[in-house]
């Protein structure tokens, strides 16, 4: 079977007011690029005649100014879920333009094949290899695509041919069995495949094929600062030190490591130091840093569901894919962020935190417990089956105007029951085996800022007395200080 070539307006008009859209990739790796900015164009010209034109969007996890941009400039998102990462679309959120809702990422897609959401009208698929029977080779991410093209009434396909090196091997496409007849999922290592490297579409299902040359548009992460490398130090130091008393094994763990610059960071700090073994990683996203990793044969092997890679990162690796062949591996999401995966295999989860609380609390997501940041993406899969969930960040912010440590957080993502290890620049707090005071005390003494140590001991020593030690009326004093002077330095205890 031939499919069609037609333009990226020709396959927009394949796309209604009310549609729910799904799309393949992880971040903004293997995410649509031309579809989408046609689709955005078209939902403007409708509005500018007095139609109304929306769609519920869909997606692996964020994605980039090509789709959650372009769509949220033109007024054409009604839903979104489960995690976006763009300026514009997290203002419109917050001003309650989109309705966003933030599942964890290891749900959304059985969510959809539970029917929770209803139909997908159509899935958006960028591929890089097609044959005339279905048969794909997907991009540089994988996502949700394996179930939403058996989801879907209609699938367009976005053939790219900005990658000059092939894909093939690099994924590992597998649906679990739905309950009551789901099995266990038989993954026992990072490097075990259960899938198969080639995704089949039904060929009916297709309308289309777009073709593309557009990249990820990745902009490299900033360099390492003294206080993200404090915080990878304190990381590697630590779990150096667990592994010497024989609680962390000799041959050590997978690694999950959250996205951003202080999560590069740690890894390069475990690969600094010289008491942490070569190890292996089970994550649900990979980044320039781990390319630099597998140079220097630190990490081994990378199991993930999206190469969110820089543009010139990603240059660098098409040059040079043969080294990574039997290196990386790409797994759906529900497979790469499985709670039942993570327990087996004892994943030392390492994420980040906007905000944490004397008491272990961990806020991920909401700026003042009320403006999104991008949503909770995967770390409460890693965080509360992990072997070791640490949560990572700065203990100031704003250039010591914000405390990352404060009483109560204004928004919990991650009880105390999830977060075991709390890191900053200033050392490490080991949770473990605690109860409330004990983490309080403990938190305050070896995380929090010099600034900010004795407003938190003073804060304890009023707060009353009970299994959690709080004073309601001043749980929210630094950030109170902050709304009204710009500096939780100036909290005033009532």
């Amino acid at each position: 079977m031939s499919f069609p070539f037609i333009t990226p307006d020709e396959a927009a008009l394949h796309i209604n007011n009310g549609d729910n859209v799904a799309l393949s990739g992880f971040t903004a790796s293997g995410t649509p690029k031309i579809v989408t900015v046609a689709l955005a164009n078209r939902a403007m010209v409708l509005h500018a005649q007095g139609k109304p034109f929306k769609i519920n969007l869909y997606t692996g996890a964020s994605t980039n100014d090509f789709v959650d941009g372009a769509l949220t400039r033109a007024n054409a998102i009604a839903q979104r879920a489960p995690y976006q990462g763009t300026r514009v679309t997290r203002e419109a959120a917050n001003k309650g333009k989109i309705h966003y809702y933030d599942p964890h990422l290891s749900h959304m897609t059985q969510d959809l094949r539970y029917g929770f959401i209803g139909d997908i009208d159509v899935a958006i698929v960028e591929v890089t290899e097609m044959s005339p029977n279905g048969d794909v080779i997907l991009g540089a991410g994988l996502g949700m695509t394996p179930t939403i093209v058996r989801l879907a009434k209609k699938v367009i396909i976005e053939y790219s041919s900005y990658y000059h090196s092939s894909f093939r091997g690099f994924h590992d496409n597998y649906v679990p069995l739905d309950p009551p007849h789901r099995r266990e999922i038989p993954i026992y290592s990072p490097e075990d495949r259960i899938g198969s490297p080639v995704l089949h579409i039904d060929p009916a299902k297709i309308v289309g094929v777009v073709p593309s040359n557009e990249s990820e548009s990745i902009k490299q992460f900033t360099e390492r600062t003294d206080v993200t490398r404090a915080i990878g130090y304190n990381v590697a130091a630590f779990l150096a030190e667990q592994i010497k008393k024989g609680i962390v094994p000799k041959e050590f763990l997978p690694i999950q490591s959250g996205v951003g610059n202080v999560a590069n960071a740690a890894l390069y700090g475990l690969a600094e130091n010289p008491d942490i073994p070569n190890f292996k990683m089970f994550t649900e996203v990979i980044q320039d840093a781990v390319m630099d990793l597998m140079k220097q044969g630190k990490c081994t092997f990378a199991s993930t569901c999206g190469f969110a890679f820089s543009d010139d990162a990603m240059l660098s690796f098409m040059n040079d894919i043969d080294f990574y062949r039997n290196k990386l591996l790409m797994r759906p999401s529900e497979i790469s962020n499985s709670p039942e995966i993570v327990r087996r295999l004892g994943l030392i989860a390492m994420n980040t935190a906007l905000e944490c609380d004397i008491y272990g609390f961990v806020n991920s997501t909401h700026v003042d417990g009320t403006y999104m940041m991008n949503g909770i993406g995967g770390s409460g899969d890693f965080a509360r089956n992990a072997y070791i969930s640490i949560f990572l960040c700065p203990s100031i912010q704003k250039g010591g105007r914000i405390s990352a440590i404060v009483p109560m957080v204004s928004h919990v993502d991650h009880t105390d029951h999830c977060v075991r290890v709390i890191v900053t620049e200033q050392g490490v707090a080991d949770l473990r085996g605690k109860d409330p005071l004990q983490r309080a005390e403990c938190i305050i003494e070896n995380c929090v800022h010099p600034d900010y140590k004795e407003i938190l001991r003073d804060y304890l020593r009023q707060a009353r007395r009970g299994h959690i030690h709080h004073n309601l009326a001043n749980s929210f004093a630094l950030h109170r200080a902050y709304a009204e002077t710009g500096d939780m330095r100036n909290a005033v205890f009532l």
